[in-house]
């Protein structure tokens, strides 16, 4: 319809946005005493040039945080978190009814104005006069140009009628329709009604904020360097020997690699050495509230779980489990742990959620994994893996570790990710897990209460367990292999 002339209405054209940004602060017109506390303007800040001159060499910066957001955008396809998906593709459904409309792809920031692409009637309707009723429930409509011979009725409304004895004039209107956001709130949506006489369409506006990037500065590192990639977390309690031989087995591979120990013991030691960060918690605090606490005081991109009593080998390849979460879109990779017997486990699980009505969910747990990963062989697709895994932190922290559950817990955390996290699990990246055989006259008082802790003989303990899953989870009952 490049020959419908139009007319620009600049006071809703002016309210869409075109993707050119700019940080403007205002114009100081007067000076008084405390104008600013009186009076406080617009400032602006050039965060590129007040960053990049403080750096060695910026232009290898700005092609690091470009790589970083690249990555960041390939990687993160989550509805909730993350910043691409399928579904923000614009699908526009060619009329198999005299209506062609947007399927999925429009969105609008709250309280924000956009146009409505797509919207058009075929031509082989019959009318002396064309017809269109739109109708919102959480926005208003208006037009950004009018056109000749088109009548409109309702501008600014929730209902708006267009209309025309010509369909060239009445489409060529219908592009410059735009929805305007009235009622705020950061993640829902608006279903349109898109109506002529006789056919009726629905198609859905979006309504949300930009997700924010979280982008991780590694420093102006040009080669690869794990240290400021990777942070290693672990939660001890009463088990300083074993904590030593991880420490010291961790240093035998990875020197300079950031530890940070969460510890809930009575009367805590000093756990000193270089890249070693040691945070005291109140006493029996418990396990899952140390993992919380060590994971929150992560600042690289990704962070390793290990427990106290594992020993880094030579097979304890991280490098590889970096270039897994380069590399694909998983938010956590797990690796394998190596008895003394030699026997190696990978714990890998499959989750499932079945519906069951008012009484609640179906929760079933099943021993395997969905598929093998492309490019990487020996690792597969799973919902819930083995406890020694390095995931991207700002994923694990969203997900988080239930603090209720102070004595045991593992498949909670991986329940709590279903539906967030894309978990994988690889069989040739090993750890070592220390002897836990003790002939009972060998034990030692430290031994002895850690048992007592950590497998408390208590119907308390299995409550609190049931309760998670029953009452948090609203499952009714659970299956497993």
């Amino acid at each position: 319809y490049k020959d419908i002339p139009y007319r620009t209405k600049e006071s809703v054209a002016s309210l869409l946005a075109y993707n050119v940004c700019e940080c403007l602060a205002d114009k100081e017109s007067f000076h008084l005493p405390f104008s600013n506390y009186l009076y406080p303007g617009v400032w602006a800040h050039d965060l590129g040039v007040a960053f990049l001159e403080s750096q060695p060499d910026p232009e290898e910066t700005k092609s690091h945080r470009a790589e970083e957001y690249s990555q960041y955008k390939n990687s993160y396809v989550s509805i909730l978190c993350r910043i691409y998906s399928p579904a923000d593709e614009l699908i526009v459904a060619e009329a198999n009814s005299p209506l062609q409309y947007p399927t999925q792809g429009i969105e609008v920031h709250p309280l924000k104005t956009i146009l409505i692409p797509g919207n058009l009637i075929t031509s082989h309707l019959m009318f002396q006069i064309f017809p269109v009723y739109l109708k919102a429930t959480m926005g208003v409509f208006n037009v950004a140009a009018v056109v000749d011979k088109v009548v409109v009725e309702g501008e600014g409304q929730k209902n708006m009628n267009l209309s025309s004895p010509l369909l060239s004039a009445l489409n060529k209107q219908l592009q410059f329709v735009t929805y305007t956001n009235t009622v705020f709130h950061p993640r829902t949506a608006d279903i349109v009604q898109f109506e002529t006489k006789g056919h009726q369409a629905h198609f859905t506006i979006k309504i949300g904020h930009r997700t924010i990037p979280k982008l991780y500065y590694h420093g102006p590192q040009k080669e690869f360097n794990i240290s400021a990639l990777v942070t290693i977390a672990t939660k001890t309690f009463l088990r300083y020997d074993k904590l030593k031989d991880l420490i010291t087995s961790i240093r035998k591979y990875y020197p300079t690699l950031t530890i940070v120990i969460a510890d809930d013991n009575e009367h805590p030691e000093p756990v000193r050495g270089p890249h070693i960060e040691h945070y005291i918690m109140p006493f029996g605090k418990g396990w899952f509230a140390g993992r919380n606490l060590a994971v929150s005081q992560v600042v690289t991109k990704y962070v390793l779980w290990v427990d106290d009593d594992f020993i880094f080998t030579e097979n304890t390849k991280l490098e590889k489990m970096v270039d897994i979460l380069e590399k694909t879109t998983l938010d956590l990779v797990s690796g394998a742990v190596r008895e003394v017997t030699g026997y190696t486990a990978t714990f890998r699980h499959t989750i499932s959620v079945e519906g069951g009505g008012e009484e609640g969910d179906c929760l079933h747990i099943r021993n395997g994994y969905h598929h093998i990963i492309e490019g990487f062989p020996s690792c597969v697709v799973a919902d819930a893996v083995i406890n020694f895994f390095m995931g991207r932190t700002d994923m694990v922290r969203q997900v988080g570790f239930d603090p209720v559950l102070a004595r045991g817990g593992h498949l909670e955390f991986f329940i709590d990710a279903l539906g967030s996290l894309h978990i994988g699990s690889c069989s040739d990246i090993i750890v070592n897990h220390a002897s836990k055989i003790k002939l009972p006259w060998t034990e030692t008082d430290s031994q002895k209460a850690y048992k007592k802790f950590r497998y408390p003989q208590s119907k308390s303990v299995s409550s609190l367990h049931n309760g998670v899953y029953y009452f948090k989870n609203r499952f009714k009952c659970m299956s497993s292999q």
